[in-house]
């Protein structure tokens, strides 16, 4: 309600006490608050008849600082995070500003900065994983393959399931059991597994037949015809790597490979319009360390594959949990300190 219409109704009151009517009884046919009309009146010679904007002055609210911060950050890192609850925690990750992801949104709102973050594959319930799985990196591989139709390549990829690291990976013009064999290969060499195979291949297993009690890891894929061939079972066996397929025709029982196919055409749409294989094998190069140690992954917290796959993760969200208390720490004791300063401030009136 405007000054305006407060005067009005405080003018009518006095008309109506002038006139014999008893002051609640004047306010009950106005059908104003008895208490309210009061307020108003000791208000109204004072210029502040007027109301005040909602929500005072929170004693958790930002510091300017603070507010300052979450600007830069979306503009250093808004184009390569693309969402909010990411630029939070890439704030604590940097150590420049510990704030919620709905302050993030609430601040750049407020600057008229909006993030279009990718549309994110939905979850789906899965067959579940053997027993003697731990769920820890290097224990859950998830493999597939996508295509770059204009490079006429197809991009078969190994991910760590838990740590969402990208180990490896392979472009060809086909996709069989030989781009398995030898990206899978890759990966073990890369993550030091190879001596463990070497260890376990004693010559008295049919590497023909899977054994569930020498497996190294876990290999889960689709029904693809170079994931179930004969030709990758007898080297995953060989390899001591058990295989776990999803449903056919449920690709979101490999929804951590699928999310992975979907984020890596969706944030860099620039490899579809590549025509050389030698091009594009030199960007997904490049592409794949930006992934492991850059960006931030939401379902490992908001960390790197890369530390989360070193055992990093866990101590850079408890960092996080700790700056945020901070954070808010901080925050009270200076509003507390401006309100032992400025004792008059006190709730503002929105009625």
């Amino acid at each position: 309600m405007d000054a305006a219409t407060k005067e009005a109704l405080l003018d009518l009151l006095v008309v109506a006490t002038n006139s014999g009517w008893n002051f609640a009884g004047a306010c009950r046919e106005l059908e104003l608050a008895e208490q309210r009309a009061y307020k108003w009146t000791d208000r109204k010679g004072t210029g502040r008849l007027a109301d005040r904007s909602p929500g005072g002055r929170p004693m958790h609210g930002l510091l300017d600082d603070e507010v300052a911060e979450i600007v830069k950050l979306y503009h250093e890192w808004g184009e390569i995070d693309g969402s909010h609850r990411k630029l939070a925690h890439r704030g604590s990750y940097l150590g420049r500003v510990w704030v919620s992801p709905s302050s993030v949104r609430r601040v750049l709102a407020g600057k008229g900065l909006h993030l279009n973050p990718p549309h994110r594959p939905g979850s789906s319930t899965r067959k579940p994983f053997p027993e003697w799985v731990e769920y820890r990196p290097i224990q859950i591989w998830i493999y597939d393959t996508t295509h770059f139709t204009r490079a006429k390549s197809a991009l078969t990829v190994v991910e760590d399931l838990v740590s969402r690291k990208w180990i490896a990976d392979i472009l060809s013009s086909e996709k069989t059991s030989t781009e398995v064999e030898i990206v899978f290969t890759d990966a073990l060499e890369a993550e030091g597994l190879l001596g463990a195979v070497e260890a376990r291949a004693d010559g008295l297993v049919d590497p023909r037949l899977d054994d569930c009690t020498r497996p190294i890891l876990l290999a889960v894929s689709d029904n693809g015809p170079q994931m179930t061939s004969g030709s990758t079972r007898e080297f995953m066996a060989l390899c001591a790597i058990a295989q776990h397929f999803g449903r056919p025709g449920t690709p979101t029982d490999q929804a951590w490979i699928e999310s992975f196919d979907g984020h890596l055409k969706a944030e860099y749409p620039h490899l579809d319009a590549i025509t050389e294989p030698a091009v594009l094998r030199a960007e997904l190069t490049v592409i794949r360390r930006h992934w492991n140690s850059v960006r931030l992954h939401a379902g490992i917290g908001y960390v790197t594959p890369d530390d989360e796959h070193e055992g990093r993760g866990h101590a850079i969200r408890k960092a996080r949990e700790a700056g945020l208390e901070a954070a808010c720490l901080r925050r009270l004791a200076y509003h507390r300190s401006e309100d032992r300063q400025h004792p008059d401030r006190g709730p503002q009136d929105v009625a």
